[in-house]
């Protein structure tokens, strides 16, 4: 796909972090951008800065991502591009004991489902409430009508203590991504996700230096935490290489995470 004027995005989780990226660098482009966040404050501003127009959305409600993709498409048009970054993590073990009382607890089933809800079922509602209206679209060259980016992590598969829900949730986008792809294979739509490592995130940034750095120090090479713009690098790729589909790629520098 060519990226240009004619095209419109919608980015989830696009007032930060990679999501953030991905938005800035889709608007460099000339694509016009929607951003779907949670984060008024931080999205408007954004939205502001790219041109493009905020759309408060939690990726959990049906009635929430509607409205979302309605006022997108106001706006803009029918996307042709859609990057979900929408996710949380908790970090919580299956079941333990309390170091300071000793008691035995069990990871808050509605915690867990709320990880599942947001990472995987949110990211499969806003690709199938997007693929819905590219199937509208007439196709480009080569009968592309859009393409379709997921998130999912390197904890899909070497998931580290306490991250049952994450690495569950992530696994879940990566096992729907062929069979997705597979699903709009006479349509004309790409579906591809991406599994960064350990990126400069807001969460990142919250740590202290010290275990900043002992992170990036786990990483073979390059030895250091990934650029949000390397993972928006990797997303424009994805986009406009039409021969990437039904792929789940990890943008990690050899990174293989031990346990904890």
């Amino acid at each position: 796909m060519k990226l240009g004027a004619d095209i419109a995005a919608v980015v989830t989780g696009g007032a930060s972090g990679l999501g953030e990226a991905v938005a800035r660098q889709l608007a460099a482009d000339g694509v016009r951008v929607a951003i779907f966040d949670m984060n008024a404050e931080r999205g408007e501003r954004v939205a502001a800065e790219v041109g493009g127009v905020f759309c408060p959305v939690d990726v959990q409600s049906d009635e929430s991502v509607t409205a979302g993709f309605d006022r997108a498409r106001a706006a803009h048009g029918q996307e042709r591009i859609l990057v979900n970054c929408a996710g949380i993590s908790k970090g919580i073990k299956t079941a333990g004991r309390d170091r300071k009382t000793g008691e035995i607890r069990v990871f808050p089933s509605e915690v867990f489902d709320q990880v599942i809800q947001i990472n995987l079922v949110g990211s499969f509602r806003c690709l199938a409430h997007s693929a819905a209206g590219m199937l509208t679209l007439d196709p480009l060259e080569d009968g592309e009508r859009g393409a379709i980016i997921n998130t999912a992590s390197v904890a899909a598969q070497d998931g580290q203590v306490g991250q049952s829900a994450y690495a569950a949730s992530k696994a879940g986008v990566v096992g729907m991504t062929l069979p997705v792809a597979r699903d709009f294979m006479a349509d004309g739509i790409r579906v591809n996700t991406i599994l960064p490592g350990l990126f400069e995130t807001p969460m990142m940034a919250g740590l202290p230096d010290n275990v900043r750095q002992s992170l990036a120090g786990t990483v073979p090479f390059p030895q250091r935490l990934g650029t949000p713009q390397e993972y928006a690098d990797l997303a424009r790729f994805l986009i406009t290489n039409t021969y990437m589909n039904g792929e789940s790629i990890r943008l990690d520098g050899a990174l293989r995470m031990a346990p904890r």
